[in-house]
């Protein structure tokens, strides 16, 4: 076992991990689809939370922080995609975007959400202003229908239109199953994945104050400006739970210790607590609590959608210097293609 991943101390905690994910994957939705309540809030609970870490061992097989081998890697990194529905962009791509907002030190975006809303008729860019207020993740969906629409828009992805039209034919009678199974576990697959996503967009909200550049081939971003280490710093955040809090900052595979994860990127997620507390002081400026950025996430839930910038995060000695933070929205890692 210990040839098999990257790090000798990784045996343990990946293991407990992925095993968890995949138990609690089949698990929660065999306790969904149960009669007695209690089951199907036990169900809820495990099968949201294998949702949410399968997305971020997504992260981790694409630094290559879990095995050796880059192949074990990939094959492990499309598994967790087809656990959480972000499939249908490969692993291969989502892990090549990804590398140049770690390269790059930008966002690289897949598609421009904001221009496309804009250029929208006002009611459907309303109504989707409206689903966002009311706590519907409708940009990611919009970001997702982009990935599943590109195949057939994109002359150069001719050649992805099979493998598309499979995946969806495979997800759709995997859900149709589902429902004629049971109705009631069907509902509650759907909420899991809404609070799937919203855990996912909360922590992408406010961890860069990057530029966004929204670029689809390998074009490299404007040279200009200085974007080196010191930059990268100063636009990256930590949004934990609190420093000491070592089980809530789980539930996100420790995802919040951004600052350590960027200045070691190969770090793997369960050494990120110890190696934040090795690199920076207790009092650091870039770390934000998730209770300053919860009252930030419903206040600007809507205006930044279209807003043209990410705020700003004001001086640590004030309460409520999070309020104008308004965060990123459409810049997750499961939908870069």
């Amino acid at each position: 076992m210990a040839t098999l991943f990257r790090y000798p101390d990784g045996v343990l905690p990946n293991v407990a991990a992925l095993s968890f994910t995949l138990v609690g994957y089949v698990g929660g939705l065999a306790l969904i689809g149960a009669a007695p309540w209690w089951a199907n809030a036990i169900g809820f609970v495990l099968l949201t939370q294998a949702l949410i870490w399968s997305a971020y061992y997504i992260h981790e097989l694409a630094h290559n922080a879990i095995f050796k081998v880059q192949r074990t890697n990939e094959r492990w990194g499309t598994l967790m995609t087809w656990l959480n529905g972000s499939c249908y962009a490969p692993f291969a791509d989502m892990r090549r975007k990804h590398m140049r907002h770690h390269v790059e030190r930008a966002d690289v975006i897949t598609f421009d959400v904001q221009a496309f809303l804009r250029a929208s008729p006002a009611w459907f860019r309303n109504s989707v202003l409206a689903l966002e207020w009311a706590y519907f993740p409708a940009v990611e969906y919009l970001m997702r229908g982009f990935v599943i629409a590109l195949p057939f828009t994109e002359p150069k992805r001719r050649d992805q239109r099979a493998r598309m039209l499979a995946i969806i034919a495979v997800r759709l009678s995997a859900f149709a199953l589902l429902m004629v199974w049971s109705p009631k576990a069907a509902v509650l697959y759907c909420l899991s994945q809404w609070l799937f996503i919203t855990f996912l967009r909360f922590a992408d909200c406010f961890q860069h104050t990057y530029d966004s550049y929204p670029i689809l081939d390998e074009t490299p971003i404007p040279a200009d400006k200085l974007r080196d280490r010191a930059y990268e710093q100063a636009n990256t955040y930590s949004d934990v739970v609190g420093l000491n809090n070592r089980w809530l900052n789980l539930i996100w595979l420790n995802f919040g210790f951004h600052n350590a994860h960027h200045e070691r990127p190969t770090a793997p997620w369960y050494r990120l607590p110890a190696f934040h507390k090795e690199l920076y002081p207790d009092d650091y400026a870039q770390v934000i609590t998730v209770g300053e950025l919860l009252r930030s996430f419903h206040i600007n839930r809507v205006k930044r959608v279209l807003s043209s910038n990410y705020g700003e995060v004001l001086d640590p000695s004030n309460a409520r210097r999070a309020d104008g933070f308004l965060g990123a929205v459409g810049v997750s890692f499961l939908t870069a293609v």
